[in-house]
């Protein structure tokens, strides 16, 4: 029971740490894709920001370098997006994997309990299959007790009957 125990709380300790490892690493992974759509944000606003920007002639029109900027940005935000759909995939996996993982460790402890529920039942039977048995073993006891209690009473009272016997007969032969 003792061992029992103790294997229960090793694999209850050993399921709370990986469950903290697997949601230490579900946070990093949030972490990730919010710091990918904060550099979005910011590389958008610097896209807004570079067409505006005007530096030709008079600074009436754009110039063919704050276009291509403007392009430039405009890819970075681009491959910064592909970025955040990558981690974003990487987070859904990681989150499905964690809910099979529950799901198998929710499956393994109830086979084991069933398993211990299985057990218990049977030792629950052997247990009162041996009960009977001391009932019938303390039965027969006392009619073995009985049986000598017979003997000796009647041994007893043969002793005392042959004392008897004996002490009439030298009174007996005495009075001859």
């Amino acid at each position: 029971m003792k061992y029992t125990l103790l294997i229960y709380l090793l694999l209850y300790s050993l399921a709370l740490i990986a469950s903290s490892t697997d949601s230490i690493s579900f946070e990093a992974q949030r972490n990730r894709v919010n710091e990918l759509l904060d550099q979005r944000s910011k590389r958008f606003g610097d896209y807004t920001q570079s067409l505006e920007q005007k530096t030709g002639v008079f600074g009436l029109f754009k110039t063919k370098n704050d276009m291509q900027k403007s392009i430039d940005i405009l890819k970075s935000v681009v491959i910064n997006d592909n970025a955040i759909f990558l981690e974003t995939r990487k987070l859904l996996n990681l989150k499905d994997s964690e809910a099979a993982h529950f799901q198998t460790l929710a499956k393994e402890y109830d086979q084991q309990i069933t398993a211990f529920m299985k057990t218990i039942s049977k030792l629950q039977a052997e247990n009162e299959h041996l009960r009977e048995n001391i009932k019938t073993l303390e039965e027969e006891d006392h009619q073995d007790n009985k049986y000598q209690y017979i003997v000796f009473v009647i041994l007893l009272l043969a002793g005392v009957l042959f004392f008897v016997y004996k002490r009439r007969k030298t009174q007996n032969v005495t009075k001859v």
